[in-house]
């Protein structure tokens, strides 16, 4: 029989490929043992490779996003004149038993020619910078975190059982008496003195949690934890410096984003890892051109402040609808189909910062006590699916109300309203006075109530 072969249609006949690799990169810019080159990682290295693609006529790329090796060489690219698509290393699996560094780029330039690969979602550059330095703040918080935890084990040991009777032995007493003790002090006495007027427990049972051992090595061990927690938290400081100033430089450069101007919310709770000197309410509100995430319930500073850094305004509008933005976040369930048959549909496995940040404001919204549409909706899928099954739902949701709130600019109406602790407390005492005014059959003159 004759040998028949089956073409398919050149999408991007001037189409290169590179296997991206940690000491060098493979270039292929056609099927041949000649069209292919390898480069190495240095900055000269990359600008011959813009050359030797120049020279032949390439005006595509595709690559792979290896770890962070292909950071430098897409910007050298991105500003040569490239097209450049970074691609999943999924789509670019090459067939069984064909595995090679030549053969990986002359595969992914073979895919790219024909039309087969599909962009990555990459924020715009100011967004990145911004991305970098929330990243980085976030790495230093867990740093810290991780810090206490070793600080409480050094206390147990020394027999100083802080953590039983403070809620958080970072707080305003736990620090104050962790700080005594590093300091020298061992009266139990005086290191309950130091007890915060919020904290719950006395000072008599704060004194009785102090009867230390006087291990010496365990009080070294725990003022250079101490020392490395100071160390941390003036990091973080710096930090938050630079992430005022770059959203400042977004904000200040775009006279639309700045003549927005919404009012404080002083009943919103402000989390201790929260950035301290930065509006973040007038902030977002400002970023994201009139949209006032914050009125959603469950919604914190913390998560604002992710989707901020992680897409930004014009990457949110990358998305051409709602599904395609709860998809990309692995919120959306991959159904898998076949004889008309649903064999699946579980959510595909990945994470990334701003899916963990919605699926943390949606256990937040399970955890309201007071009725809205949102927790009303968790509860149901958390009584037929549970708890886990109704965060991702939530998380699902979240993603599609903050599409249609930035992209289509509808805002967000909650029809039952939703007050908060300052508010409820208000509310609480209203009712108590009017109970107690219909219970004696006060009047207003006898209430000192003068009406005109």
């Amino acid at each position: 029989m004759e040998q028949e072969s089956i073409s398919m249609e050149v999408v991007n006949p001037y189409a290169a490929g590179i296997d991206v690799g940690s000491r060098s990169h493979w270039v292929a810019v056609g099927q041949s043992e000649q069209d292919v080159r390898e480069f190495g990682v240095y900055n000269q290295d990359l600008f011959a490779m813009a050359e030797w693609l120049k020279g032949n006529r390439i005006k595509t790329i595709t690559m792979e996003s290896t770890g962070t090796y292909w950071q430098n060489l897409y910007a050298v690219l991105i500003s040569k004149g490239f097209h450049v698509i970074l691609c999943n290393g999924k789509f670019t699996k090459n067939i069984k038993g064909k595995k090679s560094d030549v053969m990986d780029c002359q595969w992914i330039q073979k895919l790219h020619t024909l039309g087969l690969l599909t962009s990555s979602f990459l924020p715009d550059s100011q967004t990145e910078e911004l991305r970098t330095y929330c990243r980085h703040r976030a790495n230093l918080l867990h740093s810290a975190a991780s810090t206490s935890k070793k600080m409480q084990k050094y206390l147990r040991l020394l027999n100083l059982r802080l953590d039983v009777v403070v809620k958080d032995i970072c707080g305003l007493t736990g620090l104050l008496i962790i700080r005594s003790v590093c300091a020298g002090e061992t009266n139990p006495k005086n290191l309950a003195s130091l007890r915060h007027g919020n904290c719950r427990k006395s000072e008599e049972e704060i004194a009785r949690a102090l009867q230390s051992n006087g291990r010496k090595d365990y009080l070294f061990a725990l003022q250079q934890e101490l020392e490395m927690y100071d160390h941390l938290q003036l990091k973080i400081e710096e930090c938050d410096k630079m992430i005022a100033a770059k959203l400042d430089e977004i904000i200040g450069s775009d006279d639309h984003k700045r003549e927005h101007h919404i009012e404080p919310k002083p009943h919103k709770r402000i989390n201790k890892n929260t950035p301290k000197d930065i509006d973040l309410n007038l902030k977002s509100y400002q970023m994201f051109e009139g949209t006032d995430l914050l009125a959603i319930e469950g919604m914190s500073y913390s998560t604002v402040l992710s989707l901020m850094s992680e897409v930004g305004l014009e990457g949110i509008k990358k998305f051409p609808t709602a599904k395609h933005f709860a998809s990309w976040l692995r919120l959306a369930p991959n159904n898998k189909v076949s004889g008309g048959k649903l064999l699946s549909s579980k959510v595909p496995k990945g994470s990334n910062r701003l899916k963990i940040a919605l699926r943390n404001a949606a256990n937040a919204i399970g955890n309201l006590k007071d009725s809205t549409p949102l927790r009303d909706f968790f509860q149901r899928i958390n009584f037929r699916k549970g708890r886990v099954s109704a965060i991702s739902a939530t998380a699902r949701k979240l993603a599609v109300i903050i599409w249609n709130m930035v992209v289509k600019g509808a805002p967000y109406v909650n029809p039952e309203g939703y007050l908060y602790l300052d508010q409820k407390r208000k509310l609480g005492l209203v009712k108590r006075i009017r109970k107690q005014i219909d219970k004696f059959g006060l009047t207003n003159e006898e209430l000192g109530i003068v009406t005109t």
